[in-house]
């Protein structure tokens, strides 16, 4: 009888090991994909990729003719195991390369196949309309693949570091009764006969787990049924929200988040060298991020631009621009948190400034001029919450389990959410928030 006891050690290496153990004039096995192969006079190079990246093998003349026309005939995209001695080549990736001695290959692809963009390139010269359509073949280019690389670790800093600070992650429900949100932009659902939509936020549920851990997140997907076709918006997307309760202050929020980015760009720096070279990205300075009223960011714009406020109760996006630029130029932030948006423009759960009941204590976080994050504080009292509901022209008795958090209980609470396709694009600076979805949807796609 056979017992399964765990991972069993394979007999190839990795980059990783190579380096690690200084595996140089040792024979070593490896795996990957045929990344490209290259001819040259006396010589063929085949790049293999792996999820580390690339290794360069070499064959020479002085090979066998076996393996010479092996290598010459391998095809892009084929998954092979090959065995050589590892030397020392600063000019190949990772400063190594294997001088081939033999080659298997474990799988090939269709006889016919020709792969539709030259993933070897460093960059693929070609339109979004083609990557997007042809996903599985473009995100094997080292550049596409190091996007994704790098929004891992986005999300990984995010997740550490709430941890780190006693959140618990929780997953909450994507089909629901009611939307969070309000508005018309929700994807309607058939349930067994029910009316159903697509979760537009986690809100009601994060709020519900407040009462229940005090602090939690979640990092899932969001649906929002809009049906314009911009290049700052998905019908899909990846958001990252937390909620944090026995707060004594909205600000105590944007300072959580302003410690969770530090953190999160410094473990970029650290664990993601590679991808950022590859990106060419510098990492923003987050050591101190600016913050400024919704009213007071408006009039700054508009004065130093000189462009007429035309909205008073939001940002538009030129708006939203100008208000970056200005504090790149006044205080050489990339960063700005807008606070105390206007109430007309806040969801009902919004806590007023009891100040000035005009506005909120919530906030917008922009990054180069983008907003990428909305976070405040809620109101936690159960009396206040219905008041506003009424004043709203809202029905409390459709918000039955909703208003039940309240009716037991709930600690003075707020919290945020964040696009991460959003603040993904704003970092490697790119002009279409798809180039940063690994498989986006729009109004126009459902595939691949």
């Amino acid at each position: 009888m056979d017992f399964v006891t765990g991972i069993r050690k394979k007999n190839t290496v990795g980059i990783a090991d190579i380096l690690r153990k200084g595996m140089y004039d040792v024979s070593v096995s490896l795996r990957g994909a045929v990344h490209t192969v290259r001819e040259m006079r006396g010589f063929s190079f085949l790049l293999l990729r792996s999820y580390e990246g690339l290794v360069q093998c070499v064959v020479n003349e002085t090979s066998s003719e076996a393996l010479q026309a092996a290598v010459r005939t391998l095809k892009e995209g084929a998954a092979v195991k090959v065995s050589g001695v590892v030397r020392a080549e600063l000019r190949a990736p990772n400063g190594f390369e294997i001088c081939l001695t033999a080659v298997m290959v474990l799988s090939e692809p269709a006889k016919d196949a020709m792969l539709p963009l030259p993933i070897a390139k460093r960059k693929l010269n070609t339109s979004l309309e083609a990557k997007l359509s042809l996903r599985p073949v473009s995100l094997r280019n080292l550049r596409e693949r190091a996007v994704f690389k790098l929004q891992e670790g986005i999300v990984r800093g995010f997740r550490d570091f709430l941890f780190s600070e006693h959140f618990t992650e929780v997953r909450t429900p994507k089909i629901v009764a009611g939307n969070a949100e309000g508005g018309a932009n929700v994807f309607k659902l058939e349930y067994f006969g029910k009316r159903a939509f697509l979760a537009q936020s986690p809100q009601f549920y994060k709020q519900t787990m407040v009462g229940v851990y005090d602090r939690v997140f979640e990092v899932g997907p969001v649906f929002r049924a809009e049906k314009h076709n911009t290049t700052r918006h998905l019908n899909e997307y990846t958001g990252l929200d937390f909620e944090m309760g026995y707060i004594d202050s909205f600000t105590e929020i944007m300072d959580m988040e302003a410690a969770m980015l530090a953190y999160t760009m410094e473990l970029l720096g650290r664990e993601y060298a590679r991808e950022l070279a590859i990106l060419g990205v510098v990492l923003p300075d987050v050591s101190k991020i600016p913050s400024v009223r919704f009213d007071e960011a408006k009039r700054l714009a508009a004065e130093k631009y000189d462009r007429k406020i035309r909205n008073p109760y939001d940002l538009e996006p030129e708006e939203e621009a100008l208000i970056g630029r200005y504090f790149k130029e006044e205080y050489g932030s990339d960063f700005v948190f807008v606070t105390h948006y206007p109430s007309k423009k806040r969801p009902f759960y919004a806590m007023d400034d009891p100040a000035d009941s005009k506005f909120t204590l919530s906030f917008d976080l922009l990054f180069k001029g983008m907003e990428i994050t909305t976070g405040g504080q809620r109101i936690h009292d159960y009396d206040a919450l219905q008041r506003k509901m009424v004043e709203r022209g809202m029905n409390p008795a459709d918000f039955e389990s909703y208003l039940m958090i309240f009716k037991y209980g709930m600690p003075p609470h707020g919290g945020l959410g964040i696009g991460l396709e959003r603040l993904t694009m704003r970092l490697l600076d790119e002009g279409n928030v798809r180039e940063t979805a690994m498989f986006p949807r729009d109004v126009s796609r459902l595939e691949p």
